[in-house]
């Protein structure tokens, strides 16, 4: 699986569909709330970008075991999800500062601690990861949308 081939690589592409998946979710509010023609493109652009948002969370926390970044780099790349337009600029500075390798470190090296085995697995058998990775993503994804809109959680 090429996409798989380099840590840089898939943090990139996830980085760059999450950029893409806000530009539809805000095209779509444009149209909803200030023009008010349709809801249509919030409904698709929005679990577009709400599947995509919950795919590069789990890619940013692999790639962090991997490549053994700290917690605060963690935590700036969930961030960076949460702010449109972020992701993109976030994944090139962390190519800038060395955060994203050229080689999966866990793909021939055992992990030792629980998180690295189960990242070193994934890595060694990504297919079978991947389809456990999106059916789960699919999941918590089907929770969310069940709850409603993130502003109406806590009304």
């Amino acid at each position: 699986m090429r996409l798989f081939s380099t840590p840089s690589r898939l943090y990139r592409v996830l980085a760059f569909a999450e950029m893409v998946t806000w530009t539809l979710l805000l095209a779509g509010m444009v149209l909803k709330y200030v023009l008010q023609v349709t809801d249509v493109l919030v409904r698709i652009g929005g679990g577009l970008h709400g599947f995509t948002f919950l795919s590069y969370l789990v890619v940013t926390v692999l790639v962090a075991i991997d490549q053994r970044w700290k917690l605060r780099d963690v935590l700036l790349g969930i961030v960076s999800a949460v702010i449109p337009y972020m992701t993109v600029p976030f994944e090139r500075s962390a190519i800038r500062r060395g955060l994203l390798g050229e080689t999966w470190r866990l793909r021939t090296e055992p992990g030792r601690k629980p998180l690295e085995k189960v990242a070193s697995l994934g890595l060694r058998h990504p297919l079978p990861a991947t389809l456990i990775a999106v059916v789960v993503v699919a999941i918590v994804f089907s929770v969310l949308l069940s709850l409603g809109p993130p502003t109406e959680w806590f009304a």
